[in-house]
């Protein structure tokens, strides 16, 4: 698909579905799912509001552990975008970091209409011990993931390629990952349309 029908795609309505907080919540769809997964505070929902051109589709804030359920949005009835709970918050009550554990875990592993999860990464600090562990997880369950590197915008241009080229390596290892790393900043918009595009041929056709 081209930059131009990809952001056509991502300009059209977006509606919000449902949130689930347990299993059983998780909606049945038709759609084909992109999850957003990431670390508390990595930037899922700002980088979300980014690509739909939208500042109040997901919501965002600054208080890491906020987003405490998966959330579904439709976009256009072609694409379903996931916003996922956060992990890695060592602050949150230990029951309710378990919770969160065990939404994401089931919905990683047993989850037909996902065709891609982003794994998001704060470009700033590369991977975690926290984000290896989701990687094996996918990795394990056969689940395809791209990583997303977010807040580039934050770092300089050599900065920039030296984390790149350290976490491509990385990445190597997983067998699950796809093989081209996105960066990206909900800020600048840097990178946004080549993930709209990247994500958009997973989409529905019209």
């Amino acid at each position: 698909m081209t930059a131009d029908a990809a952001t056509h795609l991502f300009r059209r309505p977006v509606t919000f579905v449902t949130g689930a907080a347990t299993v059983d919540g998780i909606p049945a769809t038709r759609l084909p799912e992109v999850a957003l997964i990431g670390r508390s505070n990595v930037g899922k929902s700002s980088l979300i509001n980014a690509l739909v051109g939208r500042g109040d589709v997901a919501r965002v804030s600054n208080t890491p552990g906020r987003t405490q359920q998966l959330n579904f949005f439709d976009l256009g009835g072609r694409l379903m975008l996931v916003d996922m709970p956060g992990y890695g918050y060592a602050e949150a009550p230990r029951d309710k970091k378990a919770e969160w554990s065990d939404l994401i875990r089931f919905y990683l592993k047993g989850r037909p209409p996902l065709r891609r999860a982003l794994v998001l990464v704060d470009a700033r600090h590369g991977f975690k011990d926290s984000d290896q562990a989701i990687m094996e997880l996918m990795d394990d369950s056969a689940v395809n993931y791209q990583i997303v590197l977010t807040k580039c915008d934050k770092l300089k241009p050599k900065e920039l390629e030296q984390r790149l080229e350290e976490m491509a390596t990385a990445a190597k290892l997983h067998v699950a990952a796809h093989p081209a790393l996105v960066t990206t900043s909900a800020a600048s918009g840097h990178g946004l349309d080549q993930l709209r595009t990247a994500l958009s041929e997973l989409a529905l056709p019209e």
